[in-house]
Protein backbone atom coordinates (compact mmCIF):
# COMPACT_ATOMS: atom_id res chain seq x y z
CA UNK A 1 0.00 0.00 0.00
CA UNK A 2 1.02 3.63 -0.45
CA UNK A 3 1.54 5.63 2.74
CA UNK A 4 2.83 9.05 3.85
CA UNK A 5 5.58 8.23 6.34
CA UNK A 6 7.47 10.56 8.67
CA UNK A 7 10.96 9.13 9.23
CA UNK A 8 12.69 12.24 10.58
CA UNK A 9 11.68 15.42 12.37
CA UNK A 10 14.17 17.36 10.27
CA UNK A 11 13.42 16.05 6.76
CA UNK A 12 10.19 16.18 4.71
CA UNK A 13 7.86 13.20 4.87
CA UNK A 14 7.56 11.01 1.77
CA UNK A 15 5.02 8.69 0.17
CA UNK A 16 6.40 5.15 0.14
CA UNK A 17 5.27 1.53 -0.22
CA UNK A 18 4.53 -0.32 3.04
CA UNK A 19 2.98 -3.73 3.78
CA UNK A 20 -0.78 -3.74 4.35
CA UNK A 21 -1.21 -4.16 8.14
CA UNK A 22 -3.27 -6.84 9.87
CA UNK A 23 -5.60 -5.83 12.71
CA UNK A 24 -4.77 -6.91 16.24
CA UNK A 25 -7.42 -8.00 18.74
CA UNK A 26 -9.90 -5.19 19.28
CA UNK A 27 -8.95 -3.43 16.06
CA UNK A 28 -10.49 -2.93 12.64
CA UNK A 29 -8.67 -2.54 9.36
CA UNK A 30 -10.02 0.32 7.33
CA UNK A 31 -9.88 0.74 3.58
CA UNK A 32 -9.19 4.44 3.90
CA UNK A 33 -10.97 6.71 1.44
CA UNK A 34 -10.13 10.16 2.82
CA UNK A 35 -8.01 11.79 5.54
CA UNK A 36 -8.43 15.29 6.97
CA UNK A 37 -5.31 17.34 7.63
CA UNK A 38 -4.88 19.26 10.88
CA UNK A 39 -2.38 21.77 12.24
CA UNK A 40 -1.35 19.06 14.70
CA UNK A 41 -0.03 17.02 11.75
CA UNK A 42 2.58 19.74 11.21
CA UNK A 43 3.54 19.68 14.88
CA UNK A 44 3.92 15.89 14.74
CA UNK A 45 6.26 16.18 11.78
CA UNK A 46 8.43 18.55 13.86
CA UNK A 47 8.15 16.32 16.94
CA UNK A 48 6.55 19.06 19.05
CA UNK A 49 2.99 17.73 19.41
CA UNK A 50 1.93 16.40 22.81
CA UNK A 51 1.07 12.99 21.31
CA UNK A 52 3.84 12.62 18.71
CA UNK A 53 4.40 8.90 17.95
CA UNK A 54 7.84 7.32 17.82
CA UNK A 55 9.62 7.45 14.47
CA UNK A 56 8.92 6.24 11.87
CA UNK A 57 5.14 6.66 11.68
CA UNK A 58 2.40 7.26 9.14
CA UNK A 59 0.77 10.67 9.48
CA UNK A 60 -2.92 11.52 9.40
CA UNK A 61 -5.11 11.87 12.50
CA UNK A 62 -8.69 11.53 11.24
CA UNK A 63 -9.99 9.30 8.48
CA UNK A 64 -13.07 7.88 6.83
CA UNK A 65 -13.44 4.67 4.91
CA UNK A 66 -14.90 1.18 4.72
CA UNK A 67 -14.24 -1.52 7.32
CA UNK A 68 -12.21 -4.19 5.53
CA UNK A 69 -11.29 -6.76 8.20
CA UNK A 70 -11.95 -6.97 11.95
CA UNK A 71 -9.63 -8.33 14.60
CA UNK A 72 -10.40 -10.90 17.29
CA UNK A 73 -13.20 -9.93 19.65
CA UNK A 74 -14.65 -7.17 17.46
CA UNK A 75 -18.40 -7.37 17.02
CA UNK A 76 -18.92 -3.78 15.89
CA UNK A 77 -18.39 -2.28 13.40
CA UNK A 78 -18.65 -5.06 10.84
CA UNK A 79 -16.94 -5.42 7.46
CA UNK A 80 -18.48 -3.24 4.79
CA UNK A 81 -19.61 -0.47 7.17
CA UNK A 82 -18.79 3.16 6.37
CA UNK A 83 -17.11 4.75 9.39
CA UNK A 84 -15.02 7.70 10.53
CA UNK A 85 -12.14 7.22 12.98
CA UNK A 86 -9.96 9.54 15.01
CA UNK A 87 -6.83 7.38 15.15
CA UNK A 88 -4.26 10.01 16.05
CA UNK A 89 -1.93 8.69 13.33
CA UNK A 90 -1.95 6.25 10.42
CA UNK A 91 -4.59 7.96 8.29
CA UNK A 92 -2.46 8.95 5.31
CA UNK A 93 -2.34 5.47 3.83
CA UNK A 94 -4.55 3.23 1.73
CA UNK A 95 -5.18 0.97 4.73
CA UNK A 96 -4.92 1.45 8.48
CA UNK A 97 -5.68 -0.46 11.67
CA UNK A 98 -7.51 1.37 14.45
CA UNK A 99 -9.19 0.72 17.78
CA UNK A 100 -12.70 -0.51 16.96
CA UNK A 101 -14.13 1.53 19.84
CA UNK A 102 -13.12 4.74 18.04
CA UNK A 103 -15.04 3.94 14.85
CA UNK A 104 -18.18 6.01 14.35
CA UNK A 105 -20.73 5.05 11.66
CA UNK A 106 -21.25 7.92 9.25
CA UNK A 107 -24.64 8.93 7.82
CA UNK A 108 -25.57 7.51 4.42
CA UNK A 109 -25.81 11.03 3.02
CA UNK A 110 -22.29 12.01 4.16
CA UNK A 111 -19.41 11.81 1.68
CA UNK A 112 -16.10 10.30 2.72
CA UNK A 113 -14.49 13.73 2.23
CA UNK A 114 -16.98 15.41 4.57
CA UNK A 115 -16.55 12.62 7.13
CA UNK A 116 -12.76 13.00 7.09
CA UNK A 117 -13.10 16.75 7.61
CA UNK A 118 -15.68 16.48 10.36
CA UNK A 119 -14.64 14.96 13.67
CA UNK A 120 -11.75 17.08 14.98
CA UNK A 121 -12.92 20.47 13.72
CA UNK A 122 -16.58 20.20 14.68
CA UNK A 123 -15.86 18.04 17.72
CA UNK A 124 -13.34 20.51 19.14
CA UNK A 125 -15.66 23.48 18.72
CA UNK A 126 -18.75 21.73 20.06
CA UNK A 127 -17.00 20.33 23.13
CA UNK A 128 -15.28 23.68 23.75
CA UNK A 129 -18.40 25.83 23.45
CA UNK A 130 -21.05 23.52 24.85
CA UNK A 131 -19.28 21.28 27.37
CA UNK A 132 -16.43 23.53 28.54
CA UNK A 133 -17.59 27.16 28.18
CA UNK A 134 -21.35 26.54 28.51
CA UNK A 135 -21.98 29.23 25.90
CA UNK A 136 -25.39 30.82 26.45
CA UNK A 137 -27.94 32.39 24.12
CA UNK A 138 -27.19 36.09 23.47
CA UNK A 139 -23.65 35.92 24.86
CA UNK A 140 -20.89 37.37 22.69
CA UNK A 141 -18.45 34.83 21.26
CA UNK A 142 -15.14 36.04 19.81
CA UNK A 143 -13.56 33.53 17.41
CA UNK A 144 -9.91 34.08 16.47
CA UNK A 145 -8.61 32.37 13.33
CA UNK A 146 -12.24 32.30 12.28
CA UNK A 147 -11.69 31.00 8.73
CA UNK A 148 -9.40 28.12 9.72
CA UNK A 149 -10.17 24.45 10.20
CA UNK A 150 -11.54 24.73 13.73
CA UNK A 151 -12.31 28.45 13.82
CA UNK A 152 -14.90 28.25 11.05
CA UNK A 153 -16.78 25.48 12.87
CA UNK A 154 -16.78 27.61 16.04
CA UNK A 155 -18.48 30.39 14.09
CA UNK A 156 -21.11 27.94 12.82
CA UNK A 157 -21.76 26.25 16.14
CA UNK A 158 -21.70 29.49 18.13
CA UNK A 159 -24.40 30.87 15.84
CA UNK A 160 -26.46 27.67 16.17
CA UNK A 161 -26.23 28.01 19.96
CA UNK A 162 -27.70 31.52 19.78
CA UNK A 163 -24.61 33.61 20.46
CA UNK A 164 -23.59 36.91 18.88
CA UNK A 165 -20.47 35.90 16.93
CA UNK A 166 -17.48 38.15 16.25
CA UNK A 167 -15.14 36.60 13.69
CA UNK A 168 -11.49 37.65 13.54
CA UNK A 169 -9.41 36.53 10.54
CA UNK A 170 -6.70 37.76 8.20
CA UNK A 171 -7.98 39.57 5.11
CA UNK A 172 -11.28 40.22 3.36
CA UNK A 173 -11.51 36.84 1.60
CA UNK A 174 -11.25 34.87 4.85
CA UNK A 175 -13.66 37.20 6.61
CA UNK A 176 -16.22 36.69 3.85
CA UNK A 177 -16.07 32.93 4.46
CA UNK A 178 -16.67 33.54 8.17
CA UNK A 179 -19.58 35.85 7.36
CA UNK A 180 -21.19 33.13 5.23
CA UNK A 181 -20.78 30.72 8.16
CA UNK A 182 -22.91 33.02 10.33
CA UNK A 183 -20.61 35.66 11.85
CA UNK A 184 -22.43 38.81 12.95
CA UNK A 185 -19.35 41.06 13.08
CA UNK A 186 -15.99 40.89 11.30
CA UNK A 187 -12.52 42.00 12.43
CA UNK A 188 -9.54 42.00 10.05
CA UNK A 189 -6.55 40.90 12.12
CA UNK A 190 -4.17 42.47 9.60
CA UNK A 191 -5.47 46.03 9.83
CA UNK A 192 -7.81 46.49 12.80
CA UNK A 193 -7.32 46.87 16.55
CA UNK A 194 -8.86 43.67 17.93
CA UNK A 195 -9.20 44.94 21.48
CA UNK A 196 -10.81 48.25 20.47
CA UNK A 197 -13.18 46.63 17.99
CA UNK A 198 -14.38 43.97 20.44
CA UNK A 199 -14.86 46.47 23.25
CA UNK A 200 -16.85 48.72 20.90
CA UNK A 201 -19.15 45.75 20.30
CA UNK A 202 -19.72 45.29 24.04
CA UNK A 203 -16.81 43.01 24.94
CA UNK A 204 -16.44 39.22 24.74
CA UNK A 205 -18.10 36.68 27.03
CA UNK A 206 -16.33 33.70 25.46
CA UNK A 207 -13.06 33.73 23.48
CA UNK A 208 -12.26 30.79 21.18
CA UNK A 209 -8.55 30.91 20.32
CA UNK A 210 -6.62 28.55 18.03
CA UNK A 211 -4.04 31.27 17.29
CA UNK A 212 -2.38 32.49 20.50
CA UNK A 213 0.24 35.22 20.50
CA UNK A 214 -0.74 38.88 20.19
CA UNK A 215 -4.30 38.05 19.18
CA UNK A 216 -4.88 36.21 22.46
CA UNK A 217 -3.44 39.15 24.39
CA UNK A 218 -5.77 41.60 22.63
CA UNK A 219 -8.80 39.36 23.15
CA UNK A 220 -7.88 38.85 26.81
CA UNK A 221 -8.01 42.61 27.36
CA UNK A 222 -11.41 42.85 25.65
CA UNK A 223 -13.14 40.33 27.92
CA UNK A 224 -16.19 41.11 30.00
CA UNK A 225 -16.29 40.18 33.70
CA UNK A 226 -16.71 36.40 34.15
CA UNK A 227 -15.67 35.72 30.55
CA UNK A 228 -14.31 32.29 29.62
CA UNK A 229 -11.23 31.96 27.41
CA UNK A 230 -10.64 28.76 25.43
CA UNK A 231 -7.05 28.14 24.26
CA UNK A 232 -7.46 25.62 21.41
CA UNK A 233 -4.01 25.85 19.83
CA UNK A 234 -1.17 28.16 18.91
CA UNK A 235 -1.04 28.53 15.12
CA UNK A 236 0.96 31.74 15.54
CA UNK A 237 3.76 29.75 17.16
CA UNK A 238 3.54 31.96 20.26
CA UNK A 239 2.13 30.43 23.44
CA UNK A 240 0.85 33.40 25.49
CA UNK A 241 1.62 33.77 29.18
CA UNK A 242 -1.49 34.66 31.19
CA UNK A 243 -1.21 37.25 33.98
CA UNK A 244 -3.02 35.68 36.93
CA UNK A 245 -3.70 39.06 38.55
CA UNK A 246 -5.80 40.07 35.54
CA UNK A 247 -7.83 36.88 35.87
CA UNK A 248 -8.56 37.88 39.43
CA UNK A 249 -9.70 41.43 38.66
CA UNK A 250 -12.37 40.41 36.16
CA UNK A 251 -13.11 36.94 37.55
CA UNK A 252 -12.03 35.40 34.25
CA UNK A 253 -11.70 31.67 33.59
CA UNK A 254 -9.21 30.07 31.19
CA UNK A 255 -10.22 26.58 30.01
CA UNK A 256 -7.79 24.46 28.00
CA UNK A 257 -9.42 22.30 25.34
CA UNK A 258 -7.73 19.22 23.87
CA UNK A 259 -10.45 17.23 22.13
CA UNK A 260 -8.40 14.06 21.72
CA UNK A 261 -7.56 14.02 25.41
CA UNK A 262 -11.16 13.20 26.33
CA UNK A 263 -10.80 9.83 24.60
CA UNK A 264 -8.36 8.82 27.33
CA UNK A 265 -10.27 9.85 30.45
CA UNK A 266 -13.87 10.75 29.53
CA UNK A 267 -14.77 9.26 26.11
CA UNK A 268 -18.50 9.72 26.66
CA UNK A 269 -18.01 13.47 26.13
CA UNK A 270 -16.80 12.76 22.58
CA UNK A 271 -19.48 10.14 21.89
CA UNK A 272 -22.33 12.39 22.99
CA UNK A 273 -20.94 15.35 21.09
CA UNK A 274 -20.51 13.42 17.83
CA UNK A 275 -24.05 12.05 18.11
CA UNK A 276 -25.33 15.63 18.24
CA UNK A 277 -23.07 16.78 15.41
CA UNK A 278 -23.94 13.96 13.01
CA UNK A 279 -27.62 14.67 13.68
CA UNK A 280 -27.05 18.34 12.84
CA UNK A 281 -25.29 17.29 9.63
CA UNK A 282 -28.16 15.03 8.56
CA UNK A 283 -30.59 17.89 9.21
CA UNK A 284 -28.54 20.21 6.99
CA UNK A 285 -27.61 22.48 9.91
CA UNK A 286 -23.82 22.15 9.46
CA UNK A 287 -21.62 21.35 6.48
CA UNK A 288 -17.80 21.11 6.44
CA UNK A 289 -16.06 23.77 4.40
CA UNK A 290 -13.34 21.96 2.43
CA UNK A 291 -11.10 24.40 0.59
CA UNK A 292 -8.76 21.91 -1.11
CA UNK A 293 -8.66 18.19 -1.89
CA UNK A 294 -5.39 16.52 -2.89
CA UNK A 295 -4.42 12.94 -3.76
CA UNK A 296 -2.00 11.19 -1.40
CA UNK A 297 1.03 11.87 -3.61
CA UNK A 298 0.46 15.63 -3.13
CA UNK A 299 0.07 15.57 0.66
CA UNK A 300 3.03 17.92 1.15
CA UNK A 301 1.18 20.58 -0.88
CA UNK A 302 -1.72 20.34 1.55
CA UNK A 303 0.63 20.53 4.51
CA UNK A 304 2.23 23.65 3.05
CA UNK A 305 -1.16 25.37 2.87
CA UNK A 306 -1.62 24.74 6.60
CA UNK A 307 1.94 25.81 7.37
CA UNK A 308 1.53 29.09 5.49
CA UNK A 309 -1.99 29.62 6.89
CA UNK A 310 -3.37 29.93 3.36
CA UNK A 311 -6.17 27.37 3.65
CA UNK A 312 -9.71 28.05 4.78
CA UNK A 313 -11.78 25.41 6.51
CA UNK A 314 -10.29 21.96 5.93
CA UNK A 315 -7.77 20.38 3.58
CA UNK A 316 -8.54 16.74 2.73
CA UNK A 317 -6.40 14.01 1.18
CA UNK A 318 -8.11 11.28 -0.86
CA UNK A 319 -6.78 7.74 -1.15
CA UNK A 320 -6.93 5.92 -4.48
CA UNK A 321 -7.89 2.22 -4.67
CA UNK A 322 -8.58 -0.05 -7.59
CA UNK A 323 -12.04 0.86 -8.80
CA UNK A 324 -11.95 4.47 -7.56
CA UNK A 325 -8.90 5.79 -9.39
Amino acid sequence: MRAYQISSHEAPATVIDLPIPAPAAGEIRLRIMACGLNFADLLMQKGTYQDTPSLPFVGGMEVSGIVDVVGAGVTFPSPGMRVAVFGGQGGLAQYGCFDAARAVPIPDDMSFEDAAAFQIAYGTSHVALEYRARLQVDETLLVLGAAGGVGLTAVEIGKLMGAKVIACARGADKLEIARKAGADHLIDATSMDIRAEVKALGGADVVYDPVGGDQFKAAFRACNPEARLLPIGFASGDVPQIPANHLLVKNLTVMGVYWGGFLKFKPEVITQSLTTLFSWYSQGMIKPHISQIFPLEHTNEGMDLLRQRKSTGKVVITLAHEGNQ
